[in-house]
């Protein structure tokens, strides 16, 4: 632990973002970052920095929220000196992989014979993600690594329209980005937050039969399933000892 309490970073897309700083969409140094009421935006990491913090003031932890809305892995590629390197986390909670399926099919969508497109490069995209876990190791060895797996829930926008007909293979992209990071997890002794499992679950819980109560487009949580996910990331963090 650092002198000045335990750094954690959070690093993802727009499930993590949660509109923090009051600046969606915009890169971490043009966001507005002294306005407390916004500092961590609306998310699970929201709810997860307010039980550390409120709970355990002695340990004097210091967040940091790095989600972007809208990015994939290429693009926390692309800002991983600034958003991780730069701040020295002794934590490291990384949530990605909704972007990289949901770019894949758009390139689907927009070709003129979707037999053309080449197929997802896991590979590729395992290597990537091993690389910049490798890159926040050797700048901190002692560094403690969270992986959260990425998910999709059979609801709005996703089913809907030309979207609607790669569903299934958005689940089966999903599905080995899981896999892929669960075999990270075990490799880098790292804590895995196994949120498609949770979200999976609650699809048999739909109060009144409403699919969009916990996920309401089919890819960002409403405040329940926000509440859920925190639940499961300090549940998982307290079970390995993450944040002791």
């Amino acid at each position: 632990m650092t002198a000045s309490g335990r750094r954690v970073v959070y690093i993802g897309d727009s499930i993590t973002d949660g509109n923090w700083g009051k600046a969606d969409g915009k890169p971490s140094s043009q966001r507005n970052l002294w306005d407390r009421n916004h500092l961590f935006g609306s998310g699970y990491m929201y709810l997860c920095a307010s039980y550390y913090q409120g709970y355990f003031p002695d340990r004097d932890y210091r967040f940091f929220n790095r989600g972007v809305g809208g990015h994939a892995l290429g693009d926390l590629a692309a800002r991983w000196q600034e958003d991780v390197i730069d701040l020295r986390p002794d934590v490291l909670s990384v949530f990605v992989g909704t972007n990289d399926a949901e770019r894949h099919l758009g390139r689907l969508l927009r070709a003129d014979d979707p037999k053309t497109v080449p197929d997802f490069d896991f590979a590729d995209w395992e290597r990537t993600y091993r690389g910049l876990l490798d890159q926040a190791r050797q700048a901190n060895p002692a560094l403690k690594i969270v992986l959260c797996t990425p998910f999709a829930a059979p609801c709005g926008k996703i089913v809907e329209g030309a979207l609607g007909e790669y569903y299934p293979l958005r689940q089966r992209i999903l599905a080995q980005c899981c896999v892929i990071v669960e075999r990270i997890a075990a490799d880098y002794g790292a804590t895995l937050v196994p949120f498609h499992r949770l979200i999976a679950d609650l699809e048999t819980r739909l109060p009144n039969g409403d699919a969009t109560y916990w996920v309401w487009d089919g890819i960002h949580p409403t405040p329940a399933g926000q509440r859920l996910m925190a639940d499961c990331w300090i549940g998982a963090a307290a079970r390995s000892g993450v944040m002791e």
